[in-house]
């Protein structure tokens, strides 16, 4: 695990900023493509699959089950209709309460539903006892878009419904998917990818859920992150929110640029190994570039975002993602060789990152998207197929 891969587009670029940013209502969210590098494709996957969405809750019978896929097609914003067609967003489409209706059903009588899913990037969002509602909007070009739920936002119109998401982009080179927990926890949700593998990831263990819930009440700070038992919002979020401390991870950060003054930071990557050292307020890095980073604020940590922004240009982006998962997984004070690689070795060090720790601990994999540089190392609840037939969405035990 001495590398980060970058031979896709990682779950934090796709969503074009949705993780870094709180969306409000009202607020557009543009999905971008995403699971493929930014070349020219050249896979052949076929150009449907069969999405498949089973309901074991125990608690919510399908009739109280609604899915809503959407997302875009590469150039404009669309939804999934029931009949598995492609309908692009439009204004005209919000009713007289001022917002869509975009919902599928679940098979009546309570088996599984399987839907027809053309290529198409976006999410797969669950809302259990009540209807979503998605707001078309015009984006900052004019076009039609939709303003997603925003869960952690108490204005928000969904901030009463419970409802979650997995995200997934479905194109010629396969299918590329995750379930995550980078701005709330809500619905345990996992994924089966069929196709030239089988592979499911995201499954909770027995009583996870109320694992995660009870450990981060008694959380200090997390605690007050924990919204009934709707929802556990991502401390970011709680950040935004003034539920969260701004200054969490500060110390660290501290103890982080105080260690790098005096000896290397050596970070290995695809293109190579950069060795850093902090000077001059900054973590500068020689090696198959020149790259440096400016001190980051316990929100550009906990959004892997700002001074620890990662673009995808190969160089300085994998550099910055390993940055990210090192501070939030308070490996990287202690350790001048990164990334690490072994998660008994994760959210040891002072202070511990309790939200990300408690959602890997609940899955039966160890692994989760607990925040946006979580796939460094493989410990994302992600799975990828080139020759994908079928997804299955199960949404598990409560």
């Amino acid at each position: 695990m001495g590398t980060m891969k970058r031979s896709r587009v990682t779950r934090r670029m796709f969503l074009g900023g949705v993780a870094a940013t709180a969306v409000s209502a009202g607020a557009a969210t543009g999905l971008a493509a995403a699971g493929t590098p930014r070349a020219t494709r050249t896979g052949s996957a076929a150009a449907t699959m069969d999405l498949t969405v089973v309901n074991d809750t125990g608690r919510y019978g399908n009739a109280d089950v609604w899915l809503y896929v959407v997302g875009n097609d590469g150039s404009r914003q669309v939804r999934l209709t029931p009949d598995g067609t492609i309908a692009p967003v439009s204004l005209s489409d919000n009713g007289s309460d001022g917002y869509t209706d975009y919902a599928i059903p679940l098979a009546a009588g309570g088996g599984a539903t399987t839907l027809t899913l053309p290529n198409m990037s976006g999410r797969i969002y669950t809302a259990l006892g009540s209807k979503l509602k998605f707001k078309a909007v015009r984006d900052g070009n004019g076009n039609a878009a939709l303003a997603y739920p925003a869960g952690w936002v108490s204005s928000d119109p969904n901030y009463g419904v419970l409802h979650d998401c997995a995200e997934f982009t479905f194109n010629p080179d396969g299918m590329f998917c995750n379930t995550t927990m980078v701005d709330m926890f809500s619905v345990p949700l996992s994924i089966r990818l069929s196709g030239a593998a089988d592979r499911t990831t995201g499954t909770l263990r027995s009583g996870g859920r109320s694992q995660v819930f009870d450990a981060l009440r008694g959380a200090g700070p997390f605690g007050q992150l924990v919204v009934d038992d709707r929802r556990v919002i991502a401390p970011g979020h709680g950040l935004d929110a003034g539920l969260f401390p701004a200054d969490f991870f500060d110390g660290y950060i501290d103890r982080v640029w105080s260690t790098y003054a005096s000896r290397d930071l050596r970070v290995t990557t695809n293109a190579g190994t950069f060795t850093g050292r902090v000077s001059g307020g900054r973590l500068s890095f020689t090696g198959p570039a020149n790259v440096s980073f400016a001190r980051p604020s316990t929100r550009d940590v906990l959004f892997c975002h700002g001074a620890l922004a990662a673009p995808n240009d190969g160089v300085t982006g994998p550099v910055a993602a390993i940055l990210g998962a090192a501070f939030n997984r308070t490996t990287l004070a202690e350790h001048p060789d990164q990334p690490t690689g072994d998660p008994a070795g994760f959210y040891l060090d002072d202070p511990v990152h309790a939200y990300a720790r408690a959602v890997h601990a609940a899955t039966e994999d160890g692994k989760a998207y607990g925040f946006a540089f979580d796939d460094v190392g493989g410990h994302a609840s992600y799975i990828q197929d080139g020759a994908p037939r079928s997804l299955t969405l199960t949404l598990t035990p409560f």
